[in-house]
């Protein structure tokens, strides 16, 4: 699939979505959040964005699988890599090193030659790097889940009732509910997944 690149030109931050002008010249084209997983910070309208591009349901094209240019990626092996070299590096074991001759020499009859002195800082040093692995992981994670929290809290108060227009919408939430859930709806004209933009 082929990556293309264009300017952020609008972007709704508390609904998490905005339109890029692609440089190729075409129609301003949707992009969600979602998009954008592992991006160490939100956009902001001006960001050059890598992209592709995928038709939705309703057949029009939007943009997937996108990165924000100069900005680093929260899951990335080099970062962690040289985080996990400065605490366990060569300073835990150069210490030894720096001991007279007496103390070498015992570890080298100990355990016969150099070769497993480096067995050992190969084995801390993977360890570490699992650690700090695991942790970023966890960070990068949580976020993702505050936004399905919220979205389903508001669909346990309402219930397919045959409404079809903004007209007859009490709030917001009623008219993403029944967007997003009732069949024969018509409270999405320009098909962008917001209802009632006017009214609301």
């Amino acid at each position: 699939m082929q990556t293309e690149t264009g300017k952020l030109v609008r972007w709704i931050d508390d609904k998490g979505f905005g339109f890029i002008k692609p440089d190729a010249g075409d129609n301003d084209l949707f992009i969600h959040i979602s998009a954008l997983r592992g991006m160490s910070r939100p956009p902001v309208v001006g960001d050059t964005i890598h992209y592709q591009t995928e038709f939705d349901a309703s057949g029009k094209r939007r943009a997937i699988h996108a990165r924000i240019e100069g900005v680093p990626q929260a899951l990335t092996l080099e970062p962690v890599a040289r985080k996990s070299e400065l605490p366990t590096g060569p300073a835990k074991y150069d210490r030894p090193q720096q001991k007279p001759k007496q103390g070498i020499t015992r570890q080298q009859k100990r355990f016969g030659s150099l070769p497993f002195l480096f067995l050992l800082l190969i084995v801390g040093g993977v360890y570490a790097y699992d650690k700090l692995a695991h942790r970023s992981v966890a960070v990068v994670d949580q976020p993702t889940t505050q936004p399905v929290v919220e979205s389903v809290m508001p669909e346990q108060h309402f219930q397919c009732q045959g409404k079809v227009y903004c007209s007859q919408m009490t709030s917001r939430e009623e008219a993403e509910f029944y967007l997003d859930n009732c069949p024969g709806t018509k409270m999405d004209g320009d098909g962008d997944g917001v209802p009632c933009e006017n009214q609301f």
